[in-house]
């Protein structure tokens, strides 16, 4: 399927590596013009080598200052923005509620949830110019469903599900559509360490960990990053003009996180 999206500019944060990045190139594979951003330098340093085609400029959503010369890069390198995938993000610690550091607890609010606000709040009025605007917030399967010992990165992604909702119903009359989408268990260096760092907090084996999370998902395998950029493409061409509002899980038919 042609999806139509040469020259599509589009802006995406921390896609310095995992999923972010897999977008990136899946997008530049389509023709779209894209400029990345992520709080790692040195990551966006070796991706002018090994991606010469993407745009960059290091990005700490968290940093009102740093989105604000974020988004100004994007604008000054792309000519404007069509689409805005808020995908950074960090895990946040693992614990029981009184155990978690509440330094810890900000900062993962900060970058998961203010990080959008920060960005979108700019991006908007660039967007609203686009004959074909959309936003896409990255969410996760801790977004719908409760998640023990993770509550900093679960109260942050359902607060993203809210977010984009809301944005749906208050930038629909510009024509900008809205979407989140929902990653279950995403195969990559990530998840094993968040497979790693449940156990020790349990007591257990990273392996008995994956084993127990994986026991939820009615397909059982790890989500590929390849079938996110997929969708993240989909979502952002003419194709799904009037999918908006809608919280997008790829996650193998994951019932509970565990």
């Amino acid at each position: 399927m042609d999806m139509g999206l040469e020259g599509l500019r589009v802006a995406i944060s921390g896609a310095g590596s995992g999923i972010g990045l897999e977008m990136a190139r899946r997008f530049a594979q389509e023709g779209a013009s894209v400029f990345i951003g992520d709080a790692n330098p040195s990551a966006l340093g070796k991706l002018a080598t090994s991606d010469p085609a993407l745009g960059s400029a290091p990005c700490d959503v968290a940093d009102r200052g740093s989105a604000t010369g974020w988004i100004a890069a994007c604008v000054a390198s792309l000519g404007g923005i069509d689409c805005l995938i808020n995908n950074a993000g960090i895990a946040g610690p693992t614990g029981p509620v009184e155990a978690i550091d509440p330094a810890e607890w900000d900062r993962t609010l900060a970058v998961n949830i203010t990080g959008q606000f920060n960005l979108t709040r700019l991006a908007v009025e660039h967007l609203r110019k686009s004959e074909n605007g959309s936003i896409l917030n990255l969410s996760s399967a801790a977004g719908r469903l409760g998640f023990a010992l993770r509550t900093p990165y679960a109260a942050s992604k359902w607060a993203v599900v809210g977010f984009t909702k809301s944005l749906a119903k208050e930038l629909g009359g510009h024509g900008i559509r809205v979407n989140a989408l929902l990653p279950g268990l995403v195969d990559g260096e990530r998840i094993q360490s968040v497979f790693a760092s449940k156990a020790a907090a349990r007591g257990i084996s990273a392996e008995q960990q994956q084993a127990e999370s994986m026991a939820h998902a009615s397909i059982k395998k790890l989500v590929p990053t390849s079938e996110l950029a997929d969708m993240a493409v989909y979502l952002a061409s003419r194709h799904a003009s009037t999918i908006s509002g809608q919280a997008i899980s790829i996650c193998g038919d994951l019932e509970a996180l565990s």
